[in-house]
């Protein structure tokens, strides 16, 4: 039995259209639903990213006794489990919290793991002076994680460069190679569709957008006091996002298809929490549902 674990950050199922989107450009996902089962009702737990992950790994609430925190010794993770009962593990991600003070110990419990940097405020390129940006509407750009954002787009220019193609290219590799192995595990961890919504114009011409105003594909936590036409903008820079992970989505797709390995691999496509945007008046993780396919 081998498993694959295609796990993205920050999906809204209102514009899946596995759940009933008819908008937003997606054929892969719509593919997925034609292979799979769809889970239709689901209740986070820990809406933050790293509460969710150890959730994840350990079966159990977070929220409960702990607040953002690494993997503590007491815990009893389910990928260790795994490797006990002679099950490889592999991750391949981009998911800058991982390798930060405070998200520590998950990716070691692997086997195996490989390291995708330059997503949001990964402080990956070293550069003393601060980055140009455009005028924008967020209230974040006197922070750090700002600052760092700016710098790593400078050198995330082309389709190539992304994180999310470098994490898919990566798992993909795991696949190529390993496939004709048996009792393995991989989880390809992409922390797109997470803001901000920086993505290449291929994906973003998918949803023409007239919007004039300042710059916003990373929209500030809390209530929405943008108005309705940067709100659209934010949902339409969001579906361009989303767009490029249906693309990497059916990359894998094609290699279950490609080595039919429906047969004897179970897939799994699920995210760690929902992310509001402007329903309801809010921004950010402010629901308590959350989608998993």
């Amino acid at each position: 039995m081998k498993a694959i674990m295609v796990m993205f950050d920050s999906l809204n199922r209102h514009f899946l259209p596995n759940y009933g989107c008819d908008w937003t450009v997606m054929p892969q996902f719509q593919r997925l639903s034609e292979k799979t089962l769809t889970f239709d009702c689901f209740y986070g737990g820990s809406m933050p990213c790293m509460p969710a992950r150890r959730e994840l790994q350990t079966g159990r609430y977070n929220f409960l006794h702990s607040s953002w925190s690494p993997m503590q010794p007491f815990d009893d993770s389910v990928i260790t489990r795994m490797k006990e009962a002679g099950i490889y593990t592999h991750i391949s991600t981009d998911h800058f919290h991982y390798w930060q003070d405070g998200g520590s110990c998950y990716l070691t419990k692997f086997d195996s793991h490989e390291i995708v940097r330059g997503q949001q405020g990964d402080p990956w390129m070293g550069q003393v002076s601060w980055p140009d940006y455009p005028d924008t509407l967020s209230k974040r750009k006197t922070g750090q994680s700002w600052r760092h954002d700016w710098v790593n787009r400078q050198f995330i220019n082309t389709e190539e460069a992304m994180p999310q193609y470098k994490t898919f290219e990566s798992g993909l590799d795991f696949i190529e190679r390993n496939h004709t192995e048996d009792q393995w595990f991989l989880q390809i961890e992409a922390f797109d569709p997470h803001e901000p919504f920086y993505t290449q114009n291929e994906y973003k011409k998918l949803y023409p957008d007239d919007y004039h105003g300042k710059n916003l594909d990373w929209p500030d936590y809390g209530i929405n006091q943008y108005g309705d036409a940067a709100t659209k903008h934010v949902r339409y820079e969001y579906a361009a996002l989303l767009s490029m992970c249906d693309r990497y989505l059916g990359k894998v797709l094609d290699m279950m298809d490609k080595y039919d390995l429906w047969k004897d691999t179970m897939l799994i496509v699920n995210t760690d929490h929902g992310f509001m945007l402007g329903e309801k008046s809010g921004w950010a993780r402010t629901s308590s549902r959350c989608t998993r396919n």
